[in-house]
């Protein structure tokens, strides 16, 4: 789910794991961009990592959709 009045997108992590100052990529029919990690929350308390099973809000800079799928930006 997107929250526009927050800029916050609910996320479900499949695996893994996700940190502060990550990045990734958002895309989906019509999203398609990138980001720095910079603010999640679980039941509305800051975190700085989630793990695969956690669901959490997550501060993006442009519009996200339902089902859209967020992808951490490894470097090789």
């Amino acid at each position: 789910h997107y929250y526009s009045h927050l800029s916050v997108a609910v996320v479900r992590m499949e695996s893994g794991s996700l940190r502060i100052g990550d990045q990734i990529h958002v895309w989906g029919h019509t999203s398609d961009f990138r980001q720095r990690v910079e603010s999640m929350q679980i039941e509305h308390q800051p975190v700085s990592e989630v793990h695969a099973g956690q669901e959490f809000g997550l501060r993006v800079t442009d519009h996200a959709r339902d089902n859209d799928v967020v992808y951490k930006v490894t470097l090789p």
